[in-house]
């Protein structure tokens, strides 16, 4: 039987632990509706990779129990962030994800407020523990990529406040990653020089050594391959990403004279 129209079938690693725990309030509430033919039509568009269902359903549940988290940062649940999440998921997933991903996370903030109530503090140490199951079941270049999509959400009105940095620095620790990721994720989409270095990860006193081999080490790290099993529409997010890397080395070495 399905879990749901946008996560069904195997739901892998989330299945246990903190997101198995997760998992059961929210699916509990969800229509019986399996994505087996959405895959099915996604692996037959022609010459795509494979898509493996239990590695991409984990992915989506993890990023959506994550996202749950950022949206609340500041202590309240806006509009135009539901709007972005919206727009969010039906650009990156399709109109197929829309409906089922809006309960996930509505079902989230529900059960974020009910454990709260009886422990304060309760959902951000649920978490943090989701984060170490991730860095445990995720291979670094999925778990760039979720945060990635976690960095487009804090980004959707066009101001990311100071809570919602420290809760995407919080989430990437807790996964494993840097807040140097973080600040990469978030200047992404700038066109300045100053950001470019932050995207790649160095300093503006680097050496022409050191930008080359930051960029070779981001290159292979967000190379979209590394996360075509978990579908294609994750793989074309990655081919944004890595695009907008690309841009930040052009401007560096631009500006340095180099080829």
């Amino acid at each position: 039987m399905g879990l749901g129209k946008w996560i069904g079938g195997a739901m892998g690693f989330v299945a246990f632990g903190p997101l198995g725990a997760l998992a059961g309030y929210v699916l509990g509430r969800w229509f019986d509706q399996t994505a087996d033919e959405a895959i099915a039509a996604e692996q037959q568009a022609g010459g795509q990779p494979e898509v493996d269902p239990a590695q991409r359903n984990s992915f989506l549940f993890s990023m959506l129990v994550m996202a749950s988290y950022i949206i609340q940062a500041d202590g309240k649940i806006m509009h135009s962030e539901l709007e972005y999440v919206r727009a969010f998921l039906r650009r990156n997933f399709g109109e197929h994800a829309l409906e089922q991903g809006e309960r996930v996370l509505l079902s989230l903030f529900d059960q974020r407020k009910r454990m709260d109530e009886r422990e304060p503090g309760a959902y951000k140490q649920t978490i943090r523990d989701c984060g170490v199951q991730i860095a445990a079941n995720m291979t670094m270049e999925q778990r760039l990529q979720l945060l990635e999509f976690l960095a487009q959400i804090a980004r959707s009105d066009g101001n990311v406040c100071s809570s919602e940095i420290e809760a995407l620095k919080e989430v990437a620790v807790a996964m494993g990653l840097s807040i140097r990721d973080v600040e990469s994720m978030l200047h992404l989409e700038s066109s300045s020089l100053e950001d470019a270095y932050k995207v790649l990860e160095i300093e503006p006193t680097a050496t022409n050594d050191e930008v080359r081999a930051a960029y070779r080490r981001l290159a292979l790290l967000h190379h979209p391959d590394r996360v075509a099993s978990l579908g294609e529409d994750v793989r074309l997010a990655a081919e944004k990403k890595f695009q907008s890397i690309n841009n930040a080395k052009d401007r560096i070495f631009k500006a340095r004279g180099l080829r």
